[in-house]
């Protein structure tokens, strides 16, 4: 068979960043640019037995089917999971894969890891430091490329500090306090609040019984850097925070001898400066001896990278049953062959 070029099909990678906003896939060899991706905008089901492998695999197998058809890849060998919450949530995940993605798609190497390792890799490649991924929760991830560490990643309710929700969180609370008119109270996020939820005595009866409160959390986190840029003490002093609490995490994990990188990834941080300046004041301050560098690219991008070094054999990644597990599986036959 051949390419879209007239060259023989090759094998090559699937390459997957499954997170709370959904599910993006892209295929590729080395060497060559990957594919442009395909998206599902449906999160990933978790449930009793963690993150659910069945809806995964219904949204994936249809992309990577579709992506390797269109790319001209002739099999797919060598596949990388990057998910959310495989640390503590992936024990079907990492049970049940593997032999699912080489029955139907004939991959023979899986890699499965926690989409902080994808985006550490995104951001910093195989070198040695520590990055913060922040949306609507918080981890920061570090090597020395010996070992992993993490740090925070412990959800909305126990932990994401300067996380979205946490600054959304942090805000509606300062609005309220104005409602009432208690100290800490903000004039300008009460405002906000109101326009954004309507009157405020009836917001815990609009978050409290939703599944997704986190996200709905996160959504006034712009409105707080809004008010923060547009001078408010209150919002200041949120962001000044959550940069704190960012930088500790990244110091928790951080290596600390030689000249470590440091970056940061995600969609938190397009509230721009209002969080950025404090970020970049108290990464200097905690870690001196790191380098702040902007990140190459997302937890995609990494995804790729685990993907094409695994083809390739330069994979110097370290191992971790819980943030980075590789599987051979037996070589089976693909449906319909």
């Amino acid at each position: 068979m051949s390419d879209g070029g007239g060259g023989p099909r090759q094998a090559g990678f699937l390459a997957v960043d499954s997170g709370g906003s959904g599910l993006r896939a892209v295929v590729g060899v080395p060497g060559r640019e990957p594919s442009a991706p395909l998206e599902s905008r449906k999160p990933v089901r978790t449930g009793e037995r963690g993150i659910d492998p069945g809806h995964l695999l219904e949204q994936l197998l249809p992309m990577a089917r579709a992506l390797a058809g269109s790319y001209g890849l002739g099999q797919v060998t060598t596949a990388v999971v990057g998910a959310a919450g495989l640390a503590s949530l992936g024990d079907a995940l990492r049970a049940e894969l593997p032999g699912a993605l080489a029955r139907e798609l004939g991959v023979r190497t899986v890699a499965l890891a926690a989409d902080a390792v994808t985006a550490y890799v995104g951001a910093l490649g195989p070198r040695p430091g520590a990055v913060v991924a922040a949306g609507t929760g918080l981890i920061a991830t570090g090597t020395d490329l010996t070992r992993w560490r993490r740090a925070d990643g412990w959800g909305h309710l126990l932990g994401d500090c300067g996380g979205g929700a946490w600054i959304g969180r942090a805000g509606l609370e300062a609005a309220l306090r104005a409602f009432d008119g208690r100290d800490g109270g903000s004039a300008a996020l009460r405002a906000a609040a109101e326009d954004r939820f309507g009157p405020l005595p009836g917001l815990p009866g609009q978050l409290y019984p939703r599944t997704d409160r986190p996200a709905v959390l996160a959504s006034f986190a712009p409105c707080v850097a809004d008010r923060a840029g547009a001078g408010d003490p209150v919002a200041t002093a949120i962001l000044r925070t959550a940069a704190r609490h960012m930088a500790e995490s990244a110091a928790a994990v951080c290596p600390a001898d030689g000249e470590p990188l440091v970056a940061r990834t995600g969609g938190l941080f397009k509230l721009g400066d209002p969080l950025l300046v404090p970020l970049a004041g108290e990464l200097a301050r905690l870690l001196p001896q790191a380098r702040q560098v902007p990140a190459e690219g997302d937890p995609l991008h990494g995804a790729v990278r685990v993907a094409s070094d695994l083809v390739t054999g330069r994979l110097t990644l370290p191992g971790d049953e819980k943030l980075l597990s590789v599987v051979h599986t037996k070589l089976v036959h693909t449906k319909g062959d």
